[in-house]
């Protein structure tokens, strides 16, 4: 009985905040477009230019390098200037950076375009969750966070659609100026659609009552040095710096492990990576939607969200064995679920700054998460390289990516054993 009065319930509350949530899915699906077709380009690039593994580690590593930084710098910019400004520089920045890889002619040429699109996709999260937190309350904010991280798996999964058909089409080149040029068509919807609640047109009276729900908390400015000294700060950049290498490493490196373990290439990836992440994107949900569920019926945020977490990190575990797997179709289902673990843990911990810190800091308390966790990014970037340099095989960079979720989630209980609201 209580579960059919939620239809009605959301009809009279209203349904607009679900715009913003399906305006920064499509955001986030164009930054993974941009973000993981270097992937798809390594062969060719490597052969056009002579790539050894150290050298697209390297891509990889100043890439990550540009992200920390702007990741927390633009934690600070979005605090300050509010999601619709901030998100859309770094969405402009972004764009244009992808775009200009396509007039790379050596490798200096390619690390600094890559460091330019690392600059304006570093905004890309710290201005999402600032929206999220502007939008929804505590009760749906994991299962919107899941919705609009679901957009990287979207995002995945486009991409080996479509660079290959471009590339055969008309070469490596255009599968940056074509999509750079789709994705720009999405800026003016954004700046002319996003107001924060109370600037909203279309929000009903009963709907911001809903957004607004939750207990009112400080609008002040809070300072880097003093997020620094509590420890729920370090309880999410330490899950950060351990969950988001692996992220980095199946986008980056995953169709290079398909290509010499399976014999796959541009013209036979698809099928497999879009079904791994096909999976992904019902973890990102599932995810979301689980610790959602468990506050719906009674638990406290901190039991929601840390038992979902570690159903999560459970069902990453066997990824350590995919090296392993002859057949390619078993590889990509043991894949499949370690991704959508890493999905389900992300929705969760992207909420933890929302759960226990004041709107007016979350920005900046994800800024200097993603900072820590890119940092993660370039030590694992530099580690691939040296693994598949030396052994030539993936089996060591699996095993770390399967044992990355239950310490994350080890180091979230410790630091954080009841994810309360912190006092500032």
């Amino acid at each position: 009985m209580a579960d059919a009065t939620l239809p009605a319930r959301a009809a009279v509350v209203g349904r607009y905040r679900w715009v913003i949530v399906g305006l920064l899915l499509t955001a986030m699906i164009i930054n993974y477009v941009d973000r993981q077709t270097i992937g798809f380009l390594k062969g060719d690039l490597s052969k056009e230019f002579g790539w050894s593994e150290g050298d697209y580690a390297n891509l990889i590593f100043w890439f990550q390098g540009a992200y920390a930084v702007s990741y927390l710098a633009f934690g600070r910019v979005v605090d300050r200037i509010g999601a619709r400004w901030g998100f859309g520089l770094a969405f402009l920045v972004w764009q244009i950076a992808h775009m200009s890889n396509a007039f790379a002619r050596s490798m200096g040429g390619f690390i600094g375009a890559r460091l330019a699109l690392g600059i304006g996709e570093g905004g890309a999260f710290p201005g999402g969750l600032k929206a999220m937190a502007e939008w929804f309350p505590k009760s749906e904010r994991a299962f919107a966070t899941g919705l609009f991280n679901a957009g990287t798996n979207i995002g995945a999964i486009v991409t080996p659609l479509i660079i290959p058909a471009i590339v055969l089409a008309w070469g490596w080149q255009a599968a940056f100026i074509v999509t750079g040029l789709g994705g720009l068509v999405w800026l003016p919807i954004w700046l002319l659609v996003y107001r924060t609640p109370r600037q909203a047109r279309n929000l009903s009276p009963a709907e911001l009552a809903h957004i607004e729900g939750d207990p009112a908390d400080p609008v002040e400015a809070v300072s880097w040095f003093h997020l620094l000294r509590i420890r729920e700060t370090w309880a999410y950049a330490a899950a950060k710096f351990l969950i988001d290498p692996i992220w980095w490493m199946f986008l980056f490196w995953l169709p290079d492990f398909m290509a010499k373990r399976h014999g796959l290439d541009l013209k036979t990836f698809g099928p497999p990576i879009v079904a791994i992440y096909l999976v992904s994107d019902v973890g990102s949900v599932a995810g979301g939607w689980l610790s959602s569920r468990f506050i719906a019926a009674g638990w406290t945020i901190n039991r929601a969200r840390k038992t979902t977490m570690l159903v999560c990190a459970v069902l990453a575990m066997p990824v350590a064995f995919a090296a392993f797997a002859d057949n390619l179709w078993l590889a990509v289902a043991i894949i499949g679920v370690a991704t959508a673990a890493h999905q389900g843990f992300s929705a969760n911990l992207y909420t933890l700054p929302g759960d226990v810190f004041p709107r007016s800091a979350v920005g900046s308390v994800a800024g200097i998460g993603g900072m820590i966790g890119a940092i993660g990014g370039m030590v694992m970037s530099k580690y691939a390289g040296y693994v598949l340099d030396k052994l030539g095989t993936y089996t060591p960079i699996f095993v770390v990516a399967a044992s990355a979720y239950i310490l994350a989630l080890g180091a979230i209980h410790l630091l954080s054993p009841k994810l309360e609201p912190v006092k500032l």
